[in-house]
C-alpha cells in the first residue's frame, strides 16, 4: 500500500454484507472510520473519545471492485493537507488476498469544540504530529 504509513486490517463481516452477498456501501463508512480512528489514536496520541476534538464534515467514496463477506481488506489512511480548522484524508482500500482496488475515498474532518460547540483552529501540536507523520508542509 504505496504512500501509506498507517493501514488497518479490517475482515468483512457476514452482517456488512446485503442479500447478494456483497458488502453493501454503507458499511464502507465503517472501514474508513476504523482506519481514521487508528490513525488518531497512533499519530495524535488520542485514546479517549472525548479527546479527539473533531467532528467529519464530508466524504466521499469511489467504489472501484465489490467485496465478499469472506475477504478481509486492507484500509491505508493518510493526511493530505491541513487547514486552519480542516483535515482532509485520504484513504485507499485494497483486498488482502489479491491487492485489488475496491475503494478509493477522501474526507474533511474539522477540529471542534464539543463544550463550546463550534469549530476551532487545528493545535500546533497535532498539525506538527501530521506533518511529520505523513511528510506534508
Amino acid at each position: 500500500m504505496d504512500g501509506y504509513k498507517l493501514v488497518s486490517e479490517v475482515p468483512v463481516r457476514f452482517s456488512d454484507t446485503d442479500g447478494l452477498g456483497h458488502v453493501n456501501n454503507a458499511n464502507y463508512l465503517s472501514f474508513l472510520e476504523v482506519a481514521r480512528i487508528a490513525y488518531l489514536r497512533r499519530v495524535l496520541g488520542l485514546v479517549k473519545i472525548e479527546e479527539f476534538g473533531v467532528i467529519l464534515a464530508r466524504i466521499e467514496i469511489d467504489y472501484k471492485s465489490p467485496v465478499l463477506h469472506h475477504e478481509t481488506l486492507f484500509v491505508g489512511c493518510r493526511v493530505s493537507e491541513i487547514g486552519g480548522a480542516s483535515i482532509k484524508m485520504e484513504y485507499r482500500i485494497e483486498a488482502k488476498a489479491d491487492e485489488r482496488l475496491v475503494a478509493q475515498a477522501k474526507s474533511v474532518m474539522v477540529a471542534f469544540d464539543y463544550k463550546l460547540q463550534r469549530p476551532v483552529r487545528v493545535s500546533e501540536e497535532w498539525r506538527s504530529r501530521m506533518e511529520e507523520f505523513d511528510g506534508i508542509s
